[in-house]
C-alpha cells in the first residue's frame, strides 16, 4: 500500500512538473522574444455618432496577416512597413503603439495564448481589429 502511495504521488509529480514547464514554453512564444505573424479575422469600424460597423480588416484597409518584429521593432504588412515606437511588456500582454497613415495605433498581444487586439484611431475615425498570432 506505502509503494503504491509513493508512486501515485511521484506520477502526480512528474505530470505537474511537465505541464508547468509545458505552459512556460508555450507562454514564451509570445514574451516578445520571438518573430511572430498575426492574422485579423473581425473589424469594427466606427465614426461618432452612429453604430459601428462589423466586418472583416480587409474591408477597411488592414492587412490579413502581419508580421512583428520586436528585435528590428516592426510591424510589416504586404504593403509597407511601420515602426513602433513604445514597446511595453508586462506579465499578462505586450502593448505596442505607432503612427501611420494620418492614424495612431495601438497593438496588444496576449503573452498567454497570442489573441490579439488593435485600434486605429483619427480625428474622424476609429477602427477596432481582432486576430491571432504564432511564433514564426
Amino acid at each position: 500500500m506505502t509503494t503504491r502511495l509513493r508512486r501515485t504521488a511521484l506520477v502526480s509529480a512528474l505530470t505537474a512538473a511537465l505541464l508547468c514547464s509545458a505552459t512556460a514554453a508555450f507562454s514564451a512564444d509570445f514574451d516578445g522574444s520571438r518573430r511572430l505573424i498575426c492574422a485579423t479575422v473581425d473589424a469594427h469600424a466606427c465614426d461618432p455618432g452612429q453604430t459601428c460597423l462589423h466586418g472583416l480588416p480587409d474591408d477597411i484597409g488592414v492587412p490579413r496577416f502581419m508580421r512583428i518584429d520586436f528585435a528590428d521593432k516592426t510591424i510589416a504588412g504586404p504593403k509597407r512597413t511601420t515602426q513602433i515606437r513604445y514597446l511595453d511588456t508586462s506579465a499578462d500582454q505586450i502593448m505596442m503603439q505607432g503612427t501611420e497613415l494620418g492614424y495612431a495605433w495601438t497593438v496588444v498581444i496576449d503573452k498567454t495564448d497570442g489573441t490579439l487586439s488593435m485600434t486605429l484611431v483619427n480625428r474622424d475615425d476609429t477602427y477596432a481589429v481582432f486576430g491571432y498570432c504564432t511564433p514564426t
